[in-house]
């Protein structure tokens, strides 16, 4: 069973996860991922170094995160987090879940991994429109 200030460490993390993009805070929102932290989404992984550029194409809005079920192995953990965002100027609302890998680092839990998974009205789950999110040139 994972020690209980883990569980505490990760669920703080994730909430901080939540709060930083919600208020548009992206150094915040970088600092909750390891140096090789990726996100997944819309059929392609990002690395951090895009990841300011994928955050400012996206919609602005609330996002409202459930209770991760996790489980830790030593120091590295796995979890899943529901999660619906409601759009800003239109209240128009999206409901999936987070599907992560946690690593503890020197600076404590980091996100390693975080791959988004969206809940359609037909019932299907997907990681999104391929391409929704065009990368800078090198």
């Amino acid at each position: 069973m994972a020690a209980t200030d883990d569980l505490i460490e990760i669920q703080q993390l994730l909430a901080r996860y939540a709060v930083t993009i919600t208020k548009g805070d992206i150094d915040g929102l970088i600092g909750v991922f390891t140096t090789d932290g990726s996100y997944r989404a819309f059929g392609d992984t990002y690395t951090l170094d895009v990841f300011p550029e994928l955050v400012a194409a996206a919609p602005k809005g609330l996002f409202l995160t459930a209770t991760p079920l996790i489980e830790l192995d030593g120091d590295t953990g796995t979890g899943t987090q529901p999660l619906c965002f409601v759009e800003q100027s239109t209240h128009d609302m999206r409901i999936g879940y987070y599907t992560d890998t946690y690593r503890r680092t020197a600076q404590g839990w980091r996100l390693a991994t975080r791959a988004m998974t969206f809940i359609r009205r037909s019932g299907d789950h997907d990681s999104g429109i391929p391409h929704a999110f065009e990368r800078p040139s090198a």
